[in-house]
């Protein structure tokens, strides 16, 4: 399946989308901030990068701008996973590159839905 960052400072968060991820035959690196994701990012080729918004150091759409900077990263999905649901914020979101945006709580199938759809 698909190789897929996912970066949330939530260590309970991270563990929840891992597991969830994992169980689908996905495999998962994650990141507890924006600054560590794009370090694993230019490591590695993802073929999906899921982020929270809220995060120290390097918040999630920062990241998704940073991460649009890169060549290998111009065309791959990006989606923001977060507990915020402000149209200014999913604006500034889609403005710095985010494919989509997922508010949490997140149902398992509903996530797995999302990244089937933006993987295809």
């Amino acid at each position: 399946m698909a190789k897929i960052l996912a970066v949330d400072d939530s260590a309970s968060m991270r563990q929840m989308v891992t597991f969830t991820l994992q169980n689908s035959s996905h495999d998962v690196v994650d990141a507890a901030d924006g600054q560590l994701a794009l370090i694993e990012a230019k490591k590695a080729q993802f073929d999906l990068v899921i982020s929270d918004v809220y995060m120290p150091n390097m918040d999630g759409i920062t990241l998704c701008g940073q991460l649009r900077t890169l060549p290998n990263y111009k065309f791959v999905p990006i989606l923001l996973l977060t507990t915020e649901s402000a149209k200014d914020k999913k604006v500034e979101g889609k403005k710095a590159g985010a494919t989509g945006w997922i508010v949490k709580p997140f149902n398992p199938d509903q996530l797995l839905g999302i990244i089937k759809r933006v993987l295809n």
